[in-house]
């Protein structure tokens, strides 16, 4: 009984050594690849719309504040996004799956899409509004037409 209460627990802290180091290494890659694809400079800008949509709001705070603030953001939401995100990564993909996209962001295609992605991302939003607003015309007529 004690061979087997030993074996176990020996598995249990072997299996959670070894869970940990993926893990850590899992989130170290992905944050590798948050920044080369660009993922980080987004973040940057969406802390930077956030404080600067406060500051119109909170107009007696000193900018010091908003200063401090903003450092502060910026330098651990990219550490917790990553936190928050390797539960999800993991889940659909592997470790090398990650570095694989790591070695395109870094190649010349990759660097370009990362550059280009935020405007494209924008344009298409802007596509997807109108698309929206063209389904619910076409809704509202149909209901119009079979139940008014």
């Amino acid at each position: 009984m004690k061979k087997l209460l030993t074996l176990l627990t020996f598995f249990v802290i072997s299996t959670s050594v070894c869970f940990g180091q993926t893990n850590t290494e899992y989130k170290t890659a992905l944050k590798k690849m948050m920044v080369a694809s660009g993922a980080e400079n987004t973040c940057k800008v969406v802390i930077n719309q956030m404080i600067t949509a406060f500051k119109t709001k909170k107009s007696d705070v000193p900018e010091e504040f908003w200063t401090e603030m903003s450092a502060e953001l910026l330098k651990t939401t990219i550490g917790d996004m990553a936190d928050m995100l390797v539960p999800v990564y993991e889940k659909h993909l592997t470790l090398a799956d990650i570095n694989q996209l790591i070695a395109f962001y870094e190649s010349p295609i990759g660097k370009k899409f990362a550059e280009k992605t935020p405007i494209i991302t924008q344009e298409s939003m802007q596509v997807g509004q109108q698309l929206g607003m063209k389904i619910g015309q076409k809704v509202v007529e149909k209901l119009k037409e079979k139940y008014n």
